[in-house]
């Protein structure tokens, strides 16, 4: 009985510390000078009831009382405590109002005009976002308003109406755009809810004139970047505002990223090697820039790029570490001091399994097969077990030991549900890797039968059936990717580039490529295949244009192949020679360049 007793005092003194709540969070520091509180015991009661109602599962009392306690006190954290009553009973009306009155009771209140803007957002009332929008502007300091401006976009970024959401703030900022402290700001802002909006040369033409006013600002040139891949002509600011000194490093890593997303990873490493240059204490671009150098073939420098990484990572390289005696592990064990305080824990490097695993593939790459696996063995992370293993049975199947390779891939664990379909590509993907091409269409042609309507798999047999010249076999596959992903790329494109390779049904080819590049503006691989097909249908100079370009970016040995054969066909031998050369020195087994060489019956 006592027991029971004292949970119900317990509880009732929890009802009461709630009550008092609103008020405690806006009393007076106790370093303060003592003040006399508002909180009479008329007030004191109503906070009571307030809470008990709620707790009692009944907010809509709650928030009425707490709301009338508010507006007799005109006490903010009680008007913010019935925004929040209504927001946890999914009152969003009552919330609204809750702020309404709280704007008329403290009319310089920035909390107030916050909750009043995000619940008229959350209600769709964008129409009346105007009013609040303009007020919790001008109540800024003339110090804050710019990164206010800036922060729009990032507030109405869930407008369901886009364009209604860019008119508002359109008109919102019509006072600001002559204030030489908010021009710029301003620009931005609505140039930045115009692509939201999808007004994608509104919004470049007001990067543009944002940029003119202040060239050396970081805003127009990211909202430049933003437009980036799908409206080529804004890459012309971006390099503009790199042309100025002190550009700032976080813009340029922002434009590395869109050209590494488009593939044109030349053009990343040239902007990344002025990071590593000027910024040459930060880590990450260094491991970005070693892992660009190996997907282009270039170990030495990839190699170096990444033990740079992991030397400012704050690690050793790792030259083959001692082993340890057990006699000296036992003596440093008794050296310890029991009675010492043990040392602060050190902090906690970072995870170089990526880079580990980028340095074997360089070791690869140059033949030194012992060195990659004494990368791969440092690797120790069960996430990535599946990937060190799938690079350990290729380093295998490269030295002729392709069952153990297999063998080796099938073994691995299978951690979580998706682990047997990823094994099943890691399997063809190794066969692939040594042009073992039978041998991993049947492996995925059995993936396809386990998990059927998968994009991704299909696209890979497909692949692989092209390989084989079972070309009806690959037309099928990937009519069937692109039934299951119309919005995919390399599918649209692989189909267009075997037609044009093959020089059947040219004009689709055309406009299969065309619409991958759509789908992919920029890519360099695609802009190869629409050079290629050009080259096909008897444009030549349209060729040699696209090819340039998709060389520029990419420099590919496969681009390089038909670049040069362009340039061969056109007449400039010389050129198409020193484009073949460097190539040929990037991969100097590419089988579409050695084919290319034959046929023109050319020698390097």
């Amino acid at each position: 009985m006592k027991r029971s007793k004292w949970v119900r005092g317990a509880s009732w003194r929890a009802a009461l510390a709630g009550a008092a709540w609103a008020w405690c969070a806006s009393a007076a520091a106790a370093t303060e000078p003592p003040q006399n509180s508002s909180l009479d015991a008329p007030l004191f009661y109503q906070l009571l009831i307030g809470e008990i109602e709620l707790r009692s599962g009944r907010a809509g009392n709650a928030y009425e009382v707490i709301l009338d306690a508010a507006r007799r006190s005109n006490d903010p954290a009680l008007f913010q405590r019935a925004v929040e009553i209504a927001l946890q009973g999914r009152a969003g009306d009552q919330a609204l109002a809750a702020a309404r009155f709280w704007r008329q009771a403290v009319p310089t209140s920035t909390d107030a005009l916050r909750y009043q803007t995000q619940l008229l957002l959350a209600l769709n009332r964008i129409d009346e976002m105007a009013e609040p929008l303009a007020a919790w502007l001008a109540g800024a300091s003339v110090i804050e308003r710019p990164g206010l401006i800036a922060a729009l976009p990032r507030i109405l970024q869930r407008a369901s109406d886009r364009a209604k959401a860019s008119a508002v703030v359109e008109s919102v900022l019509l006072p600001y755009r002559d204030a030489p402290e908010t021009r710029v700001s301003s620009l931005v802002a609505s140039g930045r809810m115009a692509l939201a909006a999808g007004q994608a040369d509104q919004a470049l033409a007001l990067a543009r004139r944002a940029h003119d006013d202040e060239p050396s600002a970081s805003g127009p040139a990211l909202l430049a970047l933003d437009l980036l891949p799908g409206l080529p002509e804004a890459e012309r600011l971006v390099t503009a505002y790199f042309a100025r000194p002190g550009a700032e490093p976080a813009v340029r890593l922002a434009y590395v990223r869109m050209l590494t997303q488009s593939q044109r990873y030349a053009d990343a490493i040239a902007q990344l090697e002025i990071v590593t240059r000027d910024k040459a204490e930060l880590p990450e671009p260094w491991l970005t820039l070693g892992a660009l150098h190996i997907e282009l073939k270039h170990p030495r420098e990839g190699e170096a790029a990444l033990k740079r990484f992991i030397q400012l990572a704050g690690n050793e390289l790792p030259v083959a570490p001692a082993p340890v005696a057990p006699s000296a592990a036992a003596a440093a064990a008794d050296d310890n001091d029991d009675d010492e305080p043990a040392p602060a824990p050190s902090p906690q490097p970072r995870d170089l399994t990526q880079a580990w695993l980028l340095l074997s593939q360089a070791a690869e790459m140059q033949g030194d097969m012992v060195a990659s696996e004494a990368w791969l063995a440092k690797v120790d992370s069960p996430q990535r077990a599946l990937e060190v293993q799938s690079r350990r049975a290729t380093l295998l199947a490269r030295q002729g030991k392709v069952a153990q390779a297999r063998a080796m891939i099938q073994s691995a664990p299978e951690r979580t549900g998706d682990d047997a379909r990823a094994k099943l590509l890691a399997e063809a993907q190794m066969l692939r890797e040594v042009k073992l091409w039978r041998e991993a269409s049947d492996v995925l042609q059995t993936a396809n039968q386990r998990h059927p309507n998968d994009a991704d798999l299909l696209y890979e047999q497909a692949m692989i059936e092209d390989k084989l010249e079972r070309y009806d076999d690959m037309e099928r596959l990937l009519r069937r990717v692109i039934e299951l992903k119309p919005d995919h790329p390399h599918a649209h494109n692989a189909l267009g580039y075997s037609l044009a390779d093959r020089k059947v049904r040219l004009p689709e080819a055309r406009d299969l490529i065309r619409k991958a590049l759509a789908l992919s503006p920029g890519d360099p691989f695609i802009t190869d295949s629409l050079g290629w097909v050009e080259f096909r249908l008897g444009n030549g100079d349209e060729a040699l244009r696209l090819l340039r370009q998709a060389w520029s970016s990419r420099p590919d040995t496969e681009i390089g192949a038909h670049l040069g054969e362009v340039l061969w066909a056109l007449g400039q031998q010389d050129e198409a020679r020193r484009i073949w050369r460097e190539a040929r020195g990037r991969d100097a087994a590419n089988e579409v360049l050695r084919e290319t060489l034959a046929r023109l019956k050319v020698g390097l």
